[in-house]
């Protein structure tokens, strides 16, 4: 019998940060907001945080990459945070980043403007 991993949801995770094509946006900044879905197994888990992945290191790392690093695509802020959780938290089989960019620079009405990248363990690039 084949088990599902487990999932953690960090939800809402909102920075300021300067990412986008425009010289505006490096000056000035705006808000981002990002979700990010971890999946490993939870059998065998012990209760104890060193057995598991914390995701007060996670959140760390995420606002790492949105706050002091700079991208023009909120595509490749996806695909860096994914990348770097992936990498510092090898028990994860899968990490699911989504990018929200709720104030892009769009001429129109419009909720939000996002960017989700799925990535597994051991996989480089898109």
């Amino acid at each position: 019998m084949t088990r599902k991993p487990g999932t953690v949801v960090l939800s809402g995770l909102e920075f300021h940060g300067r990412h986008g094509v425009f010289e505006e946006e490096e000056r000035f900044g705006a808000r981002f907001v990002v979700d990010a879905h971890l999946e490993w197994d939870f059998s065998d888990l012990a209760d104890h945080i060193d057995r598991t992945v914390n995701y007060a290191a996670v959140y760390d790392s995420v606002r790492h990459e949105v706050t002091e690093k700079r991208y023009k695509l909120i595509e490749m802020l996806a695909e860096r945070i994914a990348e770097r959780i992936l990498s510092e938290h090898p028990r994860l089989e899968r990490v699911t980043v989504r990018v929200h960019k709720p104030h892009a620079p769009i001429a129109g009405i419009f909720r939000d403007v996002y960017a989700e990248v799925t990535r597994e363990q051991g996989q480089t690039g898109p």
